[in-house]
Order: structure tokens, then sequence, then C-alpha cells
């Protein structure tokens, strides 16, 4: 008995961003939906074709601890997510700027967020 090749996906968090210089179309809306399906549940797509999450911690130290994993892994990947910090929680949006929209990068940096 074969493998079905077609139901299996690779780990987001194995790959690597590729460099976006625009040229490209953003992903459709049933494209948007097989990779919302491959990151964790509380990833919520906006209408503004961005992808946020909300994580909280207990106080002001834990939430800049994980700014700056954030920051590091976002320099790595050279994918930036625009974050919102406050006391004891941060928001992370995702959308790849050059084409207005979402790409496979902001998936592969969601997935790579995480698991910080």
């Amino acid at each position: 008995m074969g493998t079905n090749i077609k139901n299996k996906t690779m780990d987001l968090s194995k790959k690597k961003c590729k460099p976006c210089e625009g040229g490209i179309a953003p992903l459709n809306p049933d494209e948007v939906g097989k990779y919302l399906k491959q990151i964790k549940a509380d990833w919520k797509y906006k209408e503004d074709n961005k992808i946020s999450k909300e994580y909280s911690f207990v106080n002001y130290k834990h939430t800049m601890d994980f700014v700056n994993k954030v920051a590091d892994l976002a320099e790595e990947e050279g994918h930036h997510p625009v974050m919102h910090v406050y006391y004891g929680k941060v928001v992370i949006e995702l959308w790849t700027f050059t084409i207005n929209g979402l790409s496979e990068n902001d998936f592969i940096l969601a997935s790579k967020i995480d698991k910080l």
C-alpha cells in the first residue's frame, strides 16, 4: 500500500521565509484557508488580509522577553511582524507588505513564533 502524499503537508516551522520583493499575487481565500489549517487555531484572519494573534503574559518582563525572541526570529527569517506591546500581552500581525496581502512567509513565521 502506498502513502497518500496529497494529505501530507510539510511542517511550516521547518521551512524558511523567502525574500519577497513584490510581483506576485497574494494568497487567494482558498489558499489562506489551507494555510490557516496548518497553524494554531487562535491565529485570526482579518478582513484587511492579515493574520493576528494575541499572546498573554504574567508581567512586563515576560512580555518583553517574548518580544525580543520574536524580533530575533524575524531577523533570522527576514520577515518582520507588527507587534503591539502592552504590559501583559502582545498582539502580533502578519502580512506581506510588498504584495499587500498574505504569503506563505506569514504562515511560516506564525508557525515559528508559536514554537518560541
